[in-house]
Formats: structure tokens, C-alpha cells, sequence
């Protein structure tokens, strides 16, 4: 099947890594066309494909919705005929995990469930098509704290520590029993570190931009010297798209940057980047700002990916080097600083509350103040 003449669900695709995936696969596959049902929880913003919305209404729909309303997946899924679907939603950040434990089990878990339910129904009537595909996004936290010197492979047994990495393992779990039970055409890809346009700045690169430009306290977790491995956003939308076109049903594929960094270093890197753009040197240099907190409950020491096997099987790689695509980063968010006013304010939030509706149509409200990368 060719998948660039096809209609794809994805779920989730308000958040940071679903825009900067609908943005990139209505780029590179010319006639696709996309439909993005996402609940607009706290970090989902649809303003971020409002120009796509607007210019390009024939390829994109938004739909308001939640993955536990097994009603509107079915009348979703009949309505559009989706060759593929790709699931991002999902409650992401560990803090709010820790305090709230109940939400991520109900979206990850529960609704991840649901949905398998409704896409699998919609499978068996439309006949099984061979080509349909279920792609699940996952994350290297199911695999839980490494020590110096391994990598997680896709073997490597789960070990969650929070009740995010939790409720993600159970997700995973769920799709391969789906896979193994009905011979549902499922796959499961768990990367590493994201970072890049569009990210919600409650996570540690967005953070630490917007803290130094505002020349606010830097928070690092314990000494810092937890080890991540760093994926650029636009590097793992490709390797998505390379699992969806190629990857083998039931089968599980580790997505890493191959940018093992210490979170001090990160943070050290983001204030030399900025200091350079700002123009602070000597006593106003931004790392006077750093400040060495609490380490939060659960924090795992060390991920990092072994991804030789999309490699090997699939033919990607990761294109961008940590040091450029940082840099990038850097430049996008000084570039677009209405947009960051429009979350941190809240007006994203009551923006969107005029704009759509429930079917995704557009309110007759106009937003007062640009908010979306042009």
C-alpha cells in the first residue's frame, strides 16, 4: 500500500511530539491526509497546527476527544478509514505522575486498552487488511535505571520506577498481548529523551531556556550527573515514519539519539548557547543561576538506548548531531516568543476553548495574539 496516498489516525498529536510528527509527515508524504484526535489535556495545544488547520483543511482534522470514549473511536474509525493508526497520547511527566498516579493509569493504561478494542474491531470488519498497522509510541523509561555501562535493547527486561514508566509498561504489554492473542497488526517503538520545537516547558530543555532568558533559578535534580540519552524530536518523526513503512508486525524497535549527556552538562551547554545570543559574559554568565535541588523520588540514574536493531532491520539512523540540534532548539524558542507567552500565560487554554469543538470544527472566534510557529 502506498502509505502517502492514505489516511492516518494519530492519537495524542496536540502534545510535542505529535505536531512535530503530523508537521513532518504532511511534508514528506505529499498526499496524506491526517486525523489528530487528542482530549487537550493540560499540555496538549491544538493552536500548534492551527496554520495547518487553516491552510490545509483538506489533509488535516482535529478532533476534540478522549481514547477512553470507545463511542467516538468507533464512529472515528468508520467515519475515516484510517490505513494506520499512531498512538502518542498519554499522560508524560513523571512529577505529575508522583502526585497523581490515577490519571496516568486511566489514559495510559485504560485507554490504551480501549482503543487496541476499537482499532482491532475495525480491523476485523474492514477484513484484516494486510496493510493496517497499529504503531504504539512508547518510552525508554519502562526499562528502568542503568548502571555505567549497558544499553537497553529490546529484550532488556522492564523494571519501571514511577508510576509513569508504570503505566507506559503496562501500555507496552498490552499492545504485544493484542499481537500475540488476535494477530493484531501491532508494533511498539520505545525512544529516548525528546527535545525540540513545540516542547511544554515543564520538561528540562524548555525549562532551562525560558528560566535563563527570564534569569530565574535553574533547578537541577540532586548532583546532576543523571545520564540521558537526547533525541531529536525531527530524528525520531523520521524513525517513526521508517517503522510505519517498514517495521515488522509484533515487533519492538528502540529509537535513540545516540547523545548520551549528564543533565549538568545539558543545563551547562543551554547557558553557554543563550549567554552567546544574549550577550552575558563574566559575572553575569547564566550559570550563576544553577541550583542543585532535592532529587525527586524514583529518579532513575542512567537510559541509554542500544538502537542497532532499526538500524540494522529498518535502515535509519539518527541525521542530527546533539551540539546542532540544541542549538536549533535554542533558536527556535528565542524565535518564537509569543508562542511561549501563549502557554505560559494560560491564553493556549482559553484559546482553544473558542476555536474547536467537540467534531474538531473551527469556533468563529479569532485569537487575539499570534501564538503558532509560522
Amino acid at each position: 500500500m502506498n502509505r502517502s496516498a492514505s489516511t492516518l489516525l494519530v492519537t495524542g498529536g496536540a502534545g510535542f511530539i505529535g505536531t512535530n510528527f503530523i508537521r513532518h509527515t504532511l511534508v514528506q508524504m505529499s498526499e496524506c491526509r491526517i486525523v489528530n484526535l487528542d482530549a487537550l489535556t493540560y499540555a496538549g495545544n491544538a493552536a500548534n497546527l492551527d496554520d495547518v488547520a487553516r491552510d490545509a483543511p483538506e489533509r488535516y482534522r482535529f478532533v476534540h476527544g478522549d481514547i477512553n470514549d470507545s463511542d467516538l473511536l468507533q464512529r472515528l474509525l468508520h467515519e475515516e478509514s484510517p490505513a494506520a493508526v499512531i498512538h502518542f497520547a498519554a499522560e508524560s511527566h513523571v512529577d505529575r505522575s508522583i502526585a497523581g498516579p490515577l490519571a496516568f493509569v486511566e489514559t495510559n493504561v485504560t485507554g490504551t486498552a480501549r482503543l487496541l478494542m476499537a482499532c482491532r474491531a475495525y480491523w476485523e470488519q474492514m477484513g484484516r487488511p494486510a496493510a493496517f498497522r497499529f504503531l504504539h509510541v512508547s518510552t525508554d523509561e519502562v526499562y528502568g535505571s542503568l548502571g555505567p555501562e549497558d544499553y537497553f535493547s529490546e529484550t532488556t527486561p522492564y523494571d519501571p520506577s514511577s508510576p509513569y514508566s508504570a503505566s507506559k509498561a503496562a501500555a507496552d504489554h498490552l499492545v504485544r498481548a493484542w499481537h500475540r492473542t488476535y494477530d493484531f497488526p501491532a508494533m511498539v517503538t520505545n525512544c529516548s529523551n525528546n527535545y525540540g520545537p513545540y516542547q511544554f516547558p515543564e520538561k528540562l530543555i524548555p525549562l532551562m531556556i525560558l528560566n535563563i532568558l527570564e534569569e530565574k533559578p535553574l533547578p537541577v535534580y540532586g548532583d546532576g550527573a543523571n545520564v540521558r540519552d537526547w533525541l531529536y524530536v525531527v530524528d525520531h518523526c523520521e524513525a517513526l515514519a521508517t517503522v510505519l513503512e517498514r517495521g515488522v508486525p509484533g515487533q519492538t524497535y528502540n529509537i535513540g539519539g545516540g547523545a548520551e549527556r549528564r543533565n549538568i552538562d545539558v543545563v551547562e551547554q543551554l547557558c553557554a548557547l543563550l549567554d552567546q545570543r544574549l550577550g552575558r559574559s563574566g559575572d553575569g554568565c547564566s550559570r550563576r543561576l544553577i541550583r542543585f535541588v532535592t532529587d525527586r523520588p524514583g529518579h532513575d540514574r542512567r537510559y541509554a538506548i542500544d538502537a542497532g536493531k532499526i538500524q540494522r532491520e529498518l535502515g535509519w539512523r539518527p541525521r542530527y548531531r546533539f551540539e546542532t540540534a540544541l542549538a536549533e532548539t535554542v533558536d527556535w524558542y528565542l524565535a518564537n516568543g509569543p508562542w511561549i507567552d501563549f502557554i505560559r500565560s494560560g491564553d493556549y487554554r482559553r484559546w482553544m476553548e473558542t476555536q474547536y469543538g467537540p467534531d474538531g470544527t473551527r469556533g468563529p472566534a479569532t485569537p487575539t495574539k499570534e501564538h503558532a510557529h509560522r
